[in-house]
């Protein structure tokens, strides 16, 4: 069982920082806190991929990201987006390798619905996550 020592601040990717009961900065741990990281490093894209050549949206960390933004508006490749989701959950210390996660991927208007189950490598419970990735 992974040992988590740090907390980070209560973040979902395009909102605000959440707030705690006394009005201070709310925290995310376990898998709260694996969750915001999955979405924003699926959210987050890295330096030219190939996709599009645009720039990476963290200059001073241009290969973090899976560049889910930039797929949006050309034909979905199901079993590549799936692939370049998983290639990204192992990189997440919240996330179990064993079993594999389960990841769906839709195309809905504007954008791509993605669905993740995983096991915690932190509870050890099964979770599910399931976003949207619009322009």
């Amino acid at each position: 069982m992974t040992q988590q020592l740090l907390n980070d601040l209560n973040h979902w990717v395009g909102g605000d920082i959440g707030t705690s009961p006394t009005g201070d900065f709310g925290t995310a741990t376990a898998d709260l806190r694996t969750n915001q990281r999955i979405v924003r490093r699926l959210t987050t894209n890295p330096k030219d991929d190939g996709i599009d050549g645009g720039p990476p949206d963290y200059i001073f960390h241009p290969d973090y990201g899976g560049g889910l933004p930039r797929m949006i508006g050309k034909p979905l490749n199901v079993p590549a987006t799936r692939g370049r989701i998983r290639a990204q959950l192992r990189l997440e210390e919240g996330v179990a390798q064993s079993p594999e996660p389960q990841i769906t991927v839709n195309a809905i208007t504007n954008g791509v619905s993605v669905g993740i189950l995983y096991t915690s490598s932190i509870t050890r419970r099964s979770v599910s996550l399931q976003f949207n990735v619009t322009k």
